[in-house]
């Protein structure tokens, strides 16, 4: 799609810069990173004026070089170790910011020997220590499908543990190099069978994938048993990203929620400017009180 097409009037995002002040300057003095950031997210200025944020642990940069997203890429030789204080840091900020259910991602660190996982399980113990009664759901990489990285993270029986498939199989290759779509999966799979957390994924659609691998994609998610599904439109950070195929229109997005219900995923979000974190509280809510 060639970057002069107007973008359509559902994906303009206006907001006041005043009502995003007080989050960004917590995070800036806390030395913390945000995916709403980094990932340059359209619901930034939404979930800090609601005083929320996606806490985005182990640094800025991240080992893969995946297509659509921006985030920078950095060799593992450039990367510095985790900062030991950083699981306390937020933990501080949930408590600062009074919020009830935090939300923890990362940049892939295929230079770890466990890809980050103890540090996710840090950041999980700090904030049920310091805020108790707040729920905990964690956004994790693959761990290049290492099970015992995997086992530190779900021992700490996040409240959601969730790992997007992001696209479908046949666009790995050009979006998304170094992971695997039947990897993927097996995250999914693996982590639900710990029967300790709520299980999500989310996948984006504009990158040129057909309706049959949509509909694929969404009967392997939901042959994993997850709960929850987000699906969104993708949006090209700059021309040297992925190229946009198309945008999809509201209409379209609710068809693929009614689909991907008809599967058995229990709780689906499905509209153009929906990411994997975006009121995140919300589908728990629903999973918790049976509403899904």
């Amino acid at each position: 799609m060639s970057g002069a097409v107007k973008k359509p009037e559902w994906l303009k995002v206006r907001y006041n810069a005043d009502e995003v002040r007080e989050v960004a300057g917590l995070m800036n003095a806390l030395g913390l990173h945000t995916v709403c950031r980094s990932a340059n997210c359209p619901n930034l200025p939404v979930c800090y004026a609601k005083r929320t944020a996606t806490f985005m642990i182990l640094g800025d940069r991240c080992t893969r070089s995946c297509r659509f997203c921006n985030i920078d890429h950095a060799s593992a030789a450039d990367l510095r170790a985790p900062d030991p204080e950083e699981p306390r840091k937020i933990a501080e900020a949930v408590r600062d910011l009074g919020l009830r259910h935090a939300v923890v991602t990362c940049v892939t660190r295929d230079d770890l020997p466990d890809g980050g996982a103890s540090e996710f399980a840090a950041v999980i113990r700090e904030i049920r220590a310091m805020c108790p009664g707040v729920t905990v759901e964690v956004l994790i990489s693959d761990f290049r499908g290492d099970g015992r990285a995997l086992d530190t993270v779900m021992r700490e029986k996040p409240d959601v543990l969730n790992h997007n498939i992001e696209t479908v199989p046949s666009l790995y290759a050009a979006v998304r190099p170094g992971a695997e779509f039947q990897r993927s999966l097996d995250v999914l799979r693996r982590a639900k069978a710990y029967g300790t957390s709520y299980v999500k994924t989310g996948i984006m659609l504009g990158l040129g994938e057909g309706e049959e691998e949509i509909a694929d994609a969404f009967r392997a998610v939901a042959e994993t048993g997850c709960d929850i599904l987000t699906v969104s439109q993708y949006l090209q950070p700059s021309p040297a990203h992925a190229p946009l195929c198309r945008y999809v229109t509201p209409e379209e997005f609710g068809e693929y929620k009614k689909l991907a219900l008809s599967m058995g995923i229990r709780y689906v979000v499905s509209a153009p400017l929906v990411r994997s974190s975006y009121l995140a509280a919300d589908a728990l809510d629903a999973l918790k009180e049976g509403q899904a």
